[in-house]
This record gives C-alpha cells, structure tokens and sequence, in this order.
C-alpha cells in the first residue's frame, strides 16, 4: 500500500519528520508531495521546492530513503481540480496523511482513504514559527532535524527571511 503526505515544508521541521515516520508506518511506499512548489522568495514560502526537497532528503535516514519519493504540487487557481492535479504527477496512492481540514475534505469528496496525522505540539512545530525565530535571531536550532539545520545554514536563510 502507498501513501501521499503533503506539506509545504517551509521549512522541514521535527513535525514534519513525524508525520513521514507516521506515514511511513503504515505504508510500503510514501509519497511526499512539496506544496506550492511554484512558489518562493516570498513571506510565506520563502523556500524553492528544490530547497525544501534538500531539508527533507538530507533529514531522513538512508535506510527509509528508498520507500520515499518526492513530488513537486504546483498550486492551481481551482482547489476542486488541485487533486486531480496531484494524480497526473503522482503514482497511484492508496491512502491521503493529512490533518488540514480543506485537504481532507478535497480527497474524502473522490472517497479517498484519508487519515489524519497526530501532530506534535502544533504552536512550537510550525513553519510560520520557525521563520520567526530565525529572522528574529531566536533559537530554532531544536525544531528541526540536522539535516534541515545545515539547509537552512547554508542558504543563509536568517538573511533571506528578515529581508522577505
């Protein structure tokens, strides 16, 4: 059985990483579909899906690797047709990880199977929060797995978001 989990991963934090080990639990395969990937250098998606993409690969262990596949998920200007979308770049799923009400209310219509994801502490584990700390020169080091952490350093991402 296959899985899809999406997010926008802006950035790839410990919740994240939770949620894939969730996904991957109860999945042979999981696909992960990066959101909005058309989108970057802007306030709310200030990373390119080819960044976040490096965050994920670079934070997950090489024995779980081969049962990941990565997607980019452009947004499209109709939600009706966005899972429609998805199915043209996605291999055949059998099951939706999702806890975003809208999403799971888009793929229950097409009678998918959709199960929610437990989420960690939703406040700290939130991408909005995370930019903040690091524009804000605050400690963010500790939500994000290492893999993220050297991404994110890399891309002087401190510099990018206090100038978005």
């Amino acid at each position: 059985m296959d899985g899809l989990l999406i997010g926008r991963f802006q950035p790839f934090h410990l919740g994240h990483l939770d949620a894939v080990l969730f996904g991957l639990s109860r999945t042979e395969n999981l696909f992960i579909g990066i959101g909005s990937s058309n989108k970057s250098n802007e306030k709310r998606n200030p990373f390119s899906a080819e960044e976040r993409k490096e965050m994920i690969i670079s934070s997950i262990e090489s024995s779980m690797a081969d049962r990941l596949k990565i997607f980019d998920i452009p947004d499209v200007g109709d939600h009706e047709k966005w899972t429609f979308e998805i199915d043209k770049i996605v291999p055949k799923y059998d099951i939706v990880f999702t806890n975003d009400e809208f999403t799971k209310t888009l793929f229950e219509k097409r009678e998918m199977n959709v199960v929610p994801v437990v989420l960690k502490d939703r406040e700290k584990f939130s991408g909005t929060n995370i930019r903040e700390l690091i524009a804000g020169n605050k400690n963010w080091q500790d939500l994000v797995p290492q893999g993220t952490q050297k991404v994110l350093d890399n891309l002087n991402a401190k510099e990018r978001l206090k100038n978005l």
